[in-house]
């Protein structure tokens, strides 16, 4: 009688990660790993990788001494350029959709948006303009100045969601009605923090009509620093990142989406990423039948996270002021807050892309920033007041 021998192998689990990074979990991984295969130290970095980028966009927060480098302080005169151009807009009573830096005029801060425009894609990566009196206008009014003085810096504006909403509201929706039927799954609608990451699209726009009792500090970081210190130490989370990843879409039509993380696009350094995709945040769980992501790269989320933290520049972010960031370039984060009866944390966001400025899109990416930044005047909304936006599974986007 013959006999065949058969090996049972168990299924592939998910590493013990969460939203949340904890860093002794890390440094445990980190020592596992490099303990079982000593030369990951010494791994070639993948075809087309610097060994080190250069470049203004290559910072650490202590390289900033003061807000003045990077904050701009809108002069009398400029805001009454700014009411002007909104007195313009509205005379030709046309759909919000329609507002751009020609049916917007500013003839005298065009230029200096312009200039700080390149900042964002040829510099540093950012800047804050201060500060737009945000309680001297109605809502409409308001989205119609933030949209005007945006569409000087970015010349189109991306959708973020399937019905064609060009502003998205950021708060704390726990509370809210639609909540108790559902679930966050995205700490951007909570209290919680929220932690680095990047946004679809090239740009990020965000007004603060009002800020948290306590906390809520926006932070910002290079990725190419980040990418310099894994390039130099960890050659093969360099790898890991540049090659594709399973991403759960909680609830989309095939349920995941595959593409790497990691770019290196015309000497750009592009990370594109966030971390919920891969680890759930709250009632949105990572899909069981997604297949789960690996040790290595487990271990290249938490080295993302620690370095973008370790390097990061903390941003006061005051009531009227709005923060332009290259999303490509820097990754973002929040720290946790507290509102309270009178002072409740709300921002607006858009998502905009100058075309003129701006970098070429990497080939996986270009799908995702084509139905961005393809919806037309008529079709794009202005929600004036919080929306719940919803997957399939019925937890929040």
């Amino acid at each position: 009688m013959t006999y065949t021998l058969t090996e049972t192998i168990a299924p592939a689990t998910q590493p013990d990660i969460s939203y949340h990074p904890d860093e002794t979990k890390y440094k445990q991984r980190t020592a596992r790993r490099l303990a079982e295969n000593p030369s990951l130290p010494k791994a070639r970095l993948p075809p087309g990788f610097p060994s080190k980028v250069e470049g203004p966009i290559v910072w650490e927060g202590q390289d900033w001494t003061s807000e003045d480098q990077w904050v701009f302080h809108l002069t009398p005169e400029q805001l009454q350029e700014i009411d002007d151009g909104l007195a313009h807009f509205k005379a030709l009573d046309k759909p919000l959709g329609y507002i751009s830096k020609e049916t917007f005029p500013l003839p005298t801060l065009s230029p200096v948006l312009e200039s700080l425009a390149h900042e964002l894609y040829s510099g540093r990566g950012f800047f804050v303009l201060r500060t737009i009196p945000v309680d001297d206008y109605t809502r409409k009014d308001l989205a119609t100045i933030y949209a005007g003085i945006s569409s000087h810096v970015g010349s189109a504006r991306g959708k973020q969601d399937g019905t064609g909403a060009v502003l998205a509201h950021i708060k704390d929706l726990t509370l809210s009605h639609a909540h108790e039927k559902g679930g966050i799954g995205n700490a951007a609608y909570t209290t919680d923090k929220q932690v680095f990451h990047t946004d679809v699209g090239d740009l990020i726009a965000l007004i603060a009509l009002a800020t948290a009792a306590e906390g809520g500090v926006s932070r910002i970081s290079s990725s190419a620093r980040v990418y310099n210190e894994l390039a130099a130490t960890r050659p093969d989370l360099i790898k890991t990142l540049s090659e594709p990843w399973i991403l759960d879409t909680f609830g989309g039509r095939s349920g995941f989406t595959s593409r790497p993380l990691l770019y290196v696009e015309d000497g750009h350094i592009i990370i594109q990423y966030s971390r919920r995709h891969f680890t759930g945040y709250g009632n949105q769980r990572r899909s069981s039948d997604v297949p789960p992501i690996t040790e290595a790269q487990a271990e290249a989320l938490d080295a993302v996270h620690f370095l973008a933290e370790k390097y990061s520049l903390g941003l006061n972010f005051q009531k009227g002021d709005i923060q332009y960031i290259n999303s490509l370039g820097l990754l973002h984060a929040r720290d946790a807050f507290r509102d309270d009866s009178e002072h409740v944390r709300h921002l607006i966001r858009l998502w905009l892309r100058n075309d003129k400025l701006a970098w070429p899109t990497p080939e996986p990416l270009q799908p995702i920033w084509k139905r961005l930044y393809s919806v037309g005047p008529e079709e794009q909304r202005f929600p004036l007041e919080p929306e719940i936006r919803r997957t399939a599974n019925g937890a929040t986007k």
